[in-house]
């Protein structure tokens, strides 16, 4: 799902950055500059997503397959897509409360149900607190990390990402903050993850002065 249609309800402006997109191969583009990840010992890879992206959805047990079999140099970060608007700002609030609680694998399934089979708006605390009483142990644990000050950082910094990456649709990969990959680019999800392991080799051999 390209950024367009997921903002299709509202009108935002975005001031973007002056990073920069080229094409290195049909299957990915390379960052210029590149962004720094969070530990430079450790080859990050970025996938953004929100819940309401059919294709994300699809692409979701594909991925959490493939994190599992990651070496030990590799570190797997999501990071919802939020383009500066309020309702994919709530769902990434969501995502993060998940998280944080440990209640993410849990609910993961069950929040893409909600949105896009239900059509159920999870985009603020009084919604998100009717839907998650029942699902988790501690649903006032659940909300107080909602409504947290570092939960809504985390939603301000997956936002400056996107905009850093130039990442205009989702389901996307950043591998070591250079290049960027998806199933337009790769032909399909699991090529995605084809192409991002091949630049995940390709990072560790430049690292490794090979």
């Amino acid at each position: 799902m390209n950024r367009r249609d997921a903002l299709k309800l509202a009108s935002v402006a975005i001031a973007l950055p002056a990073t920069r997109l080229a094409w290195a191969s049909e299957n990915y583009l390379v960052l210029d500059p590149a962004q720094k990840g969070d530990d430079p010992s450790k080859i990050e890879v970025i996938e953004f997503f929100h819940y309401g992206c059919p294709h994300c959805r699809d692409f979701d047990p594909l991925v959490t397959a493939w994190k599992k079999k990651l070496p030990a140099d590799v570190v797997f970060r999501p990071v919802p897509a939020v383009w500066n608007n309020a309702q994919l700002g709530g769902l990434a609030r969501l995502y993060y409360a998940a998280e944080i609680t440990g209640e993410r694998d849990k609910l993961q399934s069950a929040i893409f149900a909600a949105v896009q089979d239900e059509k159920r708006p999870l985009f603020n605390e009084e919604q998100v607190r009717e839907w998650v009483t029942g699902k988790v142990a501690d649903p006032a644990k659940f909300i107080e990390t909602y409504k947290s000050f570092g939960v809504g950082s985390q939603v301000q910094r997956a936002d400056q990402l996107a905009r850093a990456m130039k990442i205009q649709g989702v389901p996307s990969m950043v591998i070591d903050g250079r290049f960027v990959t998806s199933a337009s680019m790769s032909g399909s999800h699991e090529n995605t993850l084809k192409v991002a392991d091949e630049l995940i080799a390709r990072v560790r051999k430049e690292r490794a002065g090979k």
